[in-house]
């Protein structure tokens, strides 16, 4: 690297950076898992762990290297080989996430919506749709982005005001997006629009390239973590799009939005146990290796113990994300409930232990050079986005209560 500052305290990333063989990550995998697992594990270290400082600082959108990652089946995990996708199962996908996520939680995160998007082309287009978009998402050539929250409409996204007037074989939209990871940087924005009635019944969803006249995005927001992905509003001013552009039926749209959702919870919720994960690690070498009073932190009972929760609790969050990950792929009727119980406990645990760890660092983690920081403020949003961890209560509520 070019400057020193990207060089400090690196050593001390690269000794913890374990091999996942050697943590609980790999409890319970099959061989082909291990392997999937080791192939993530030693790309992020090559190719992400390097740069996450750097990518940080600079909010570098790494385009090139994460078509790397795509040479390596990463664009869409969980997409038909037909299509060009690497026909793997949602556990898969979050096993990878996870694992990449150790490199730069940013990064992963971004390819993670990039996935679900891919995924939401095979699921609900036309057979035109996925052979004309599936293939070049799938190699990284084209970036997507995902567009449901509007400046009005967050948690509440049935509401959303985003509107497309049919006019022939044109929809004309009209409104703004809000949040938008990628925006003004990626090629393809699925995008939900009003066709109908109020509520999610009047709900579509339509894809709108890049270039297309009267798409345009606003400035770059300044972020306290994702910031090697750029984030901007979406805005669309008489911006005219065929209607073979709709991705399923209208009024589909909600649905549509839903069940990306849905995947796309556990893909986060796999981001924050690759940052949990390095930063348990981390802290674990910085106690060894620290002393004050004239012994190592490590001896000290209560950090014995903190470690001991930390660890516990990850390896919780971890079956839970899992367990929901196969139930996802199964269609299991407990599917979506169980998606934002791990979706909350995950993101909620792992931010914990983040925060925990950085507080076994004493001001040292504080500093910009030592990475547990940025894992801090890459997986705080976490409890935010794909659906607030508040409104993953009410679903889970909402389930137990039905039933």
């Amino acid at each position: 690297m070019e400057s020193i500052k990207f060089q400090h305290h690196f050593k001390q990333i690269w000794a913890c950076y374990l091999s996942a063989e050697q943590t609980q990550a790999s409890m319970g995998l099959n061989d082909e898992q291990i392997q999937m697992q080791r192939i993530a594990t030693e790309f992020a270290q090559k190719e992400f762990l390097p740069y996450m400082a750097e990518w940080d600082e600079k909010e570098y959108f790494a385009k090139e290297t994460m078509q790397k990652a795509a040479q390596l089946g990463f664009g869409a995990i969980y997409v038909s080989e037909k299509y060009g996708g690497t026909g793997l199962t949602r556990l898969d996908s979050s096993i990878i996430f996870e694992a990449l996520s150790r490199g730069c939680v940013s990064t992963t995160a971004y390819m993670s919506i990039h996935n679900m998007c891919a995924w939401m082309i095979e699921q609900f287009g036309s057979e035109e749709q996925k052979q004309h978009w599936i293939p070049s998402l799938a190699s990284m050539e084209k970036f997507a982005s995902y567009c449901l929250t509007e400046p009005g409409s967050g948690s509440d996204a049935a509401s959303l005001a985003t509107t497309a007037r049919c006019d022939g074989d044109f929809y004309i939209l009209n409104g703004s997006k809000a949040f938008i990871s990628g925006g003004g940087d990626t090629d393809l924005y699925v995008i939900m629009v009003r066709t109908g009635s109020p509520g999610p019944k009047g709900i579509s969803c339509i894809l709108v390239e890049k270039d297309t006249p009267g798409l345009s995005f606003g400035k770059k927001e300044k972020k306290v973590g994702w910031n090697s992905q750029p984030t901007r509003a979406v805005i669309l001013e008489d911006c005219k799009v065929p209607v073979s552009n709709r991705l399923g039926e209208e009024g589909q749209g909600f649905n549509i939005a839903m069940q990306g959702l849905n995947g796309g919870r556990i893909n986060i919720a796999s981001c924050s146990l690759g940052a949990a994960q390095a930063s348990l690690e981390l802290a674990a070498n910085h106690l060894k290796v620290r002393k004050q009073f004239n012994k190592p932190l490590a001896e000290f009972q209560h950090n014995q113990f903190k470690l001991a929760q930390m660890a516990t609790n990850l390896v919780a969050s971890r079956l839970l994300v899992r367990k929901a990950a196969s139930s996802l792929q199964q269609n299991l009727p407990d599917a979506v409930s169980l998606c934002s119980m791990a979706k909350l406990f995950a993101t909620d645990q792992c931010f914990d232990i983040v925060n925990q760890a950085l507080q076994m660092h004493g001001g040292y983690g504080y500093l910009k050079d030592y990475a547990v920081q940025q894992y801090l403020r890459d997986i705080r949003v976490h409890q935010i986005l794909e659906g607030t961890n508040e409104i993953m209560q009410l679903i889970v509520s909402r389930d137990i209560l039905q039933n």
